[in-house]
């Protein structure tokens, strides 16, 4: 859906030049040569004109405008095209064939407002880089509205096609071997991977040094998940959180990044892991249950450079039965659930149980690779 336009506002003429001895009215020009480049027109359109072209009550085209986080228009304000028509009547017609039901309509178009408006925040913020600082701000700006957003739309329609067909994939092998059994849970291993002494770190650095540290780590930590075969659900901060059908391509990328967590020459920040394993509902791309809230836990209790495991994990790693008691001296060498000691044993530490949030007695194992 069309997003209703927020103009920046223009400031005196004889306010501050600006770096590049550009006037702020100018800037408010380049962003009219943009808006059209992105709306594929002037706005022209009230919001009461809108929903009367795309035959959808006004109340319900407000409610959507306000899930997706767009400002709030009056009646009067001419801050629309043809393309938040069209959006509507989209949207409609994905109400009428069932798609957006009453339960899913509104988590739906939440997820999406909140999703790109965190992708459009970044990527303005890359395309203001390029373009304030030259010599010619708003030349700049329309060169990069005719080359750059086309291919950036492209792109994103790629990137969003090849995870779809990632994740059709994963539901119909799910429904094909029972585990979906026309639900949204699985059983998946969730693994919680935490920066250690990042309130602390980061008072040292300035602000263009803390992004730098934090882009490292994210865009370190997500290669080593991708490359294991895990998923990335989120990053918070200091802190990142993904899933993994296999436990042992979870435990291997914990198992990676406290390792290099720990090596003095690699700027890789010193990190603390949980992982649980069993039944995990996914939604909206989120994960939640028990499962998820005990990997949680398991990590804010882990000492620096550990990996902790829930019974699940332990169980599914060591190789025994799904209800055993996984019970096991300290320390075994445990082959890995493909009885192949060279690639996957690990071996465990039993530790006291932990009272954590929710979980007064949780039992919990330290997680290491084999003695050499």
């Amino acid at each position: 859906m069309g997003s209703p336009a927020e103009r920046p506002a223009e400031p005196p003429a004889d306010g501050p030049a600006g770096d590049a001895g550009l006037q702020r009215p100018d800037l408010a020009d380049a962003f009219d040569v943009v808006e059209q480049h992105l709306l594929g027109e002037r706005p022209t359109l009230t919001r009461v004109q809108v929903a009367e072209r795309a035959g959808v009550p006004l109340e319900i085209a407000e409610q959507l405008w306000r899930l997706l986080g767009f400002p709030n228009q009056t009646d009067e304000a001419v801050a629309f095209t043809a393309a938040d028509v069209r959006a509507l009547q989209l949207t409609h017609d994905l109400m009428e064939l069932g798609i957006l039901g009453p339960d899913s309509q509104a988590a739906l178009v939440r997820t999406w407002g909140r999703s790109y408006a965190r992708l459009a925040e970044w990527q303005t913020s890359l395309l203001a880089d390029v373009a304030i600082d030259g010599p010619d701000p708003r030349r700049r700006l329309e060169e990069l509205a005719d080359a750059v957003l086309p291919r950036v739309e492209s792109l994103q329609t790629y990137i969003w096609r090849r995870h779809l067909a990632g994740a059709a994939s994963r539901l119909i092998t799910a429904e094909a071997t029972g585990t979906a059994a026309g639900t949204t849970a699985s059983c998946q291993a969730v693994c919680f991977v935490d920066i250690v002494g990042y309130t602390s770190h980061s008072k040292t650095l300035d602000d263009s040094g803390l992004v730098d540290w934090i882009e490292h780590f994210e865009h370190t930590a997500t290669g080593i998940v991708v490359d294991h075969g895990g998923r990335i659900i989120k990053t918070i901060g200091d802190e990142i959180l993904f899933t993994a059908d296999d436990p042992a391509a979870a435990a291997e990328i914990a198992l990676a990044m406290t390792e290099r967590g720990a090596d003095a020459d690699d700027p890789f920040p010193s990190v603390r892991a949980g992982i649980a394993h069993g039944s995990v509902v996914s939604r909206l791309g989120d994960v939640f249950g028990p499962v998820v809230n005990i990997a949680a836990r398991l990590t804010s209790v882990a000492r620096p450079g550990t990996v902790l495991v829930d019974g699940g994990a332990y169980r599914a790693l060591a190789g025994l039965p799904e209800n055993g008691t996984g019970d096991l001296a300290d320390e075994p060498a445990v082959e890995g659930p493909d009885g192949d000691p060279g690639s996957s044993t690990y071996r465990f530490r039993r530790m006291r149980r932990v009272s954590v949030k929710g979980y007064p007695r949780l039992q919990c194992w330290v997680l290491r690779r084999p003695r050499a």
